[in-house]
Formats: structure tokens, sequence, C-alpha cells
């Protein structure tokens, strides 16, 4: 039975993608977004996953997604502050398209009302995912919030998801934890003896031979958690 319910952030409760395309567009508005979107989101992946790794500090990750951003756009060498001070005007631009996905309140509402702890469990800077569980409401129905700069582990590292049940104060084949990778985040999961959910937002027809529970929007959530 279940008897706590752990979540992803970014792309499972809130539209990450949405918010990073409107500022990059925003921030580039000459530049041809079906080119910028993608692009930028490719760089935001090899650098975050260097970040992750330990190779790049969280600043650094930074400047090199934009550095190297601006080198393929023909804007030239970019230093250091340079970078830095044009994040602070994209990072306010993200900011203000911070929004959560549009079922994402109901349904922890929902679970909520049954009396179940509800988590996040995120890679990332922890204070800038407070700061979008706050800025987006949700901050009462998500108490606790587990993230990888302050946990010493990150997704897929069955550590994190052993964290978040302690701080949660669950055993890991008690809690469900749902998110929208399925690698790093359902098979990881139940990997470290949690219930895997994939919230496969595309709808697409799901690979053969999937091992882990999908849902195609989170409304589905509660009716899967009482046939747990």
């Amino acid at each position: 039975m279940t008897a706590a319910v752990l979540f992803d952030l970014d792309g499972t409760l809130l539209d990450h993608e949405g918010a990073a395309a409107e500022a990059i567009t925003w921030s580039f508005p000459d530049a041809d977004p079906a080119w910028l979107v993608p692009r930028w989101k490719e760089l935001g992946e090899e650098s975050f996953a260097r970040y992750l790794a330990g190779e790049l500090s969280f600043t650094a990750q930074r400047r090199v997604r934009i550095t190297t951003l601006t080198r393929e756009l023909g804007l030239g060498d970019w230093d250091d502050a340079r970078a830095d001070a044009w994040f602070v005007g994209f990072l306010a631009a993200y900011e203000r398209a911070w929004r959560p996905f549009p079922e994402v309140k109901r349904v922890l509402e929902k679970l909520s009302e049954r009396g179940l702890p509800l988590g996040v469990i995120t890679n990332g800077d922890a204070a800038q995912q407070r700061r979008k569980i706050e800025r987006t409401g949700l901050a009462g129905l998500l108490p606790h919030v587990v993230a990888s700069s302050e946990a010493g582990a990150a997704k897929p590292s069955p550590g994190i998801f052993r964290t978040a049940c302690a701080v949660l104060g669950v055993e890991p084949p008690t809690a469900t934890y749902v998110g929208d990778r399925l690698a790093d985040d359902a098979q990881a999961a139940e990997a470290a003896g949690l219930t895997g959910v994939w919230l496969d937002r595309s709808g697409a027809l799901p690979p053969n031979g999937l091992d882990v529970a999908r849902i195609t929007t989170l409304d589905a959530l509660p009716a899967l958690i009482d046939t747990a």
C-alpha cells in the first residue's frame, strides 16, 4: 500500500521546457526559434550532465551553455563576466515563465486529502528548485524537497531516493515516485526499491517490454495509486 508519493519537478510538475523556450526566444529575438529552442535544450542537457558528474560547478555549466551558443550565433567569445551578466536577465525571463502543468494542483490536492505525505526529488540547485515550488503556489502541498545539491547524490543513484524516503519517514517499498524520464526517474526509482511511475506526456506508443507503470497525464495517478 502506498504510504507517500514523491515527484520529479522539471517536466513533471513544472513546465520547464516551455519556460526555457520562452526565455531563450525573448533573449535572442532575431534567431530562428526552430533552431534556437532545441539547441538551447541540448546545450542545457549536456552541460547539466557534466555538473551532475562533478566536472563543472553550477555556475560553470551555465557559462558553458551561453558561451557555446553565442559562438554558434556568430556573437564572438564571451568572457565569464559577460556570460554571468547575461544569465541574470535570462533567469529573470525564465522565472517569469514558470508555470505548473494544468492538472498538477488538483492532483496534489487529491492526494493530500487522502493524508499521503508528498514531496519532490530533484537534480539541481536546491535554492532554485525550492523557489520554483514557492512561486508556482505549490509549496503548501509539497513540504518535502530533496535536491541533489544537498543530498550528496543525484538521480539515477539509489541514494537520493532512499534519502527522500527517510525524510518522509517511509520505507522505499511503500513509496511511489513519478517522473517524466523513463530511465533516470521511473526505472531508477524501481531500482532503489520504490514503485516507479513514468509520466509520458508524449502519448506515443510505449516501448516494448516496458517494466514500470506508465501514465500520460497526472490525472491518472490517483486511480493508479488506488490499485497499487
